[in-house]
């Protein structure tokens, strides 16, 4: 890799109910992208259906690791709870700080 790489899941999917439903932490982060786009282009973005394995994620971060959103670092290492990728994309690609 030699950009970040950010897995995102797909928008949304219909549940067992037959509900449309949607990841809150990612649509955060797509709400950010959609704000950022220049400091978007600085990412590898992979969107990933949500049904697991998600074989992406698995190959990048192992088959343990698969919440999204998640990021992984060009250079190893990745954070995927809502708060430190938050965190990584301000410290390392200069999006805002969350207000709350």
């Amino acid at each position: 890799m030699t950009k970040d790489t950010l897995f995102i899941l797909d928008r949304s999917y219909t549940d067992d109910a037959g509900r449309e439903r949607y990841c809150r932490d990612c649509i955060e982060v797509d709400g950010l992208l959609a704000m950022f786009p220049e400091l978007a282009a600085k990412l590898q973005i992979v969107r990933v259906p949500w049904a697991k394995p998600r074989a992406a994620v698995v190959a990048a971060l192992g088959e343990d690791n698969q919440n999204c959103p998640a990021l992984a670092f060009a250079e190893g290492g990745f954070v995927n709870t809502q708060d430190a990728l938050l965190e990584a994309l301000h410290q390392r690609h200069g999006f805002p700080i969350r207000s709350s």
